[in-house]
């Protein structure tokens, strides 16, 4: 297993020093059994966060986890638990997404990309709509979001998952991509924003953690946002 504190390390590197400062970071987003917490675990290869085993929210506060000194992962409690609850936590998100520093007498934002993490295993986007349209557009630049499926293993009921290959098989893939494709479009026709393709992936199972980074460091803003 390579160490994913590593992974394009110089790729990365190249890019915030053009952006002019570091680290990278990155703010996970999504709704209550999402798998935000396993996906940060999954990247930083260790028990960072505590997941939940139902659908109840382990995580109930902001936190950040660093991969490396280049990378800073950004934890945040899961909307859809109930209204009092998310409208605090939304408060809270849309604090964190007004946080800045001061460089040179200029303030920036703090965090620099938004991940939005959709359940794979599920059809209901409605969280997500309200996650984005709510919270997230009206509070950071459309080209700052991004969106990844979580839970490919469990996209179809747990069926097509090979468990020697630890990957999808044929039909699974056609599904996912189909998947991919439809939350692209009703991201757009839903929130009003073009975004980039989802990739799809399993923190869970480990797959297609590399593809997830590859979608945060080939996205790497060029510029600071000013606040």
């Amino acid at each position: 297993m390579i160490s994913l504190a590593d992974y394009r390390e110089r790729d990365i590197y190249r890019k915030l020093d053009v952006m002019g400062a570091w680290p990278l970071d990155v703010m996970l987003l999504g709704g209550t059994g999402s798998g935000k917490s396993t996906t940060l675990n999954s990247i930083l290869q260790k028990k960072a966060a505590k997941v939940g085993e139902s659908y109840e929210p382990e995580t109930m506060q902001i936190s950040d986890h660093k991969l490396n000194r280049l990378l800073r992962l950004w934890d945040t409690p899961g909307l859809g638990d109930s209204v009092d609850r998310d409208k605090e936590h939304s408060r809270n998100i849309i604090d964190k997404l007004h946080a800045a520093f001061d460089k040179k007498g200029t303030k920036y934002g703090l965090i620099d990309l938004v991940l939005v993490i959709v359940d794979g295993s599920s059809r209901d986007m409605g969280t997500t709509y309200e996650l984005l349209s709510r919270v997230i557009v009206p509070n950071i630049d459309k080209s700052r979001i991004l969106t990844a499926i979580n839970q490919a293993d469990m996209a179809m009921s747990g069926r097509h998952w090979d468990d020697f290959s630890n990957s999808p098989d044929r039909e699974l893939t056609a599904f996912l991509n189909d998947k991919a494709d439809s939350i692209q479009r009703r991201v757009r026709e839903a929130a009003g924003i073009n975004i980039i393709r989802p990739v799809c992936y399993s923190g869970e199972k480990n797959w297609n953690i590399t593809q997830l980074l590859d979608l945060i460091i080939d996205n790497i803003p060029s510029k600071l946002r000013v606040i």
